[in-house]
């Protein structure tokens, strides 16, 4: 295979694994939006097409496999296509999350919400967003903007502290909310580390451009200055 045609194929892998991402991203929004709703048939369907998450993971993989095995890829190519199983492997647990709350509705069956949904919205549409910035950097190979990223995790954290202590409060006030406490507190559990997986992305959109693979603490970017870009 040429350069030329070798250096599109990984184009294909990068849009193929941006395509990944959307459809993770529309799950992880879609699911809360049908929790706050409490609409069974969206999260029926939800649960249902994470089948078609896990077959998009499969098909790339399977590129990648043929990537590496017919060009013996070196150096920076190589730390791309090797990332790019961690990459879609992350992105197939986020959409287990999307699924596990869809589901979590569905178990719900009639009961109502315990509170209405106002931090847990927030928690998937910031995680959604980081989720998109972060295949945004990967696919720019843009270390700045995968080193900035995961700093917003404490955003969600806070925001999961929050519904942790609220759901709390319900069930010391009234014990028999425990199961229903429990559901949301799965959804907000889910989300929070939807944020988490974010961060392992951009940490290794670092790695493959400097070959560097550190941890990215939310709350601690000293270790980045002076680092190589």
């Amino acid at each position: 295979m040429l350069r030329k045609s070798f250096e599109s194929e990984i184009q294909q892998v990068k849009d193929d694994i941006l395509a990944l991402g959307s459809m993770v991203e529309q799950a992880i929004l879609g699911s809360v939006e049908a929790l706050k709703k409490r609409d069974v048939k969206a999260s029926e369907k939800i649960f249902a097409e994470d089948q078609a998450i896990n077959a998009k993971r499969f098909e790339i993989e399977n590129k990648l496999m043929v990537l590496i095995a017919t060009q013996q890829p070196m150096a920076h190519d190589l730390r791309l296509l090797a990332s790019s199983f961690e990459i879609i492997s992350e992105l197939e647990r986020m959409g287990d999350y999307a699924k596990g709350i869809a589901n979590i509705n569905i178990r719900m069956g009639d009961a109502p919400l315990l509170k209405p949904l106002i931090d847990v919205p927030r928690m998937a549409e910031k995680g959604a967003d980081m989720l998109h910035r972060a295949l945004a950097a990967f696919a720019a190979e843009d270390v700045e903007a995968a080193k900035a990223i995961p700093i917003e995790d404490d955003e969600v954290d806070a925001l999961y502290n929050q519904v942790y202590h609220e759901l709390m409060m319900f069930i010391i006030q009234d014990p028999k909310t425990i199961e229903r406490a429990n559901w949301l507190l799965w959804v907000a559990h889910n989300l929070e580390r939807v944020a988490d997986r974010v961060t392992n992305i951009c940490e290794r959109t670092v790695f493959i451009v400097t070959g560097e693979m550190r941890e990215i603490k939310a709350t601690d970017d000293e270790f980045w200055k002076g680092q190589p870009n």
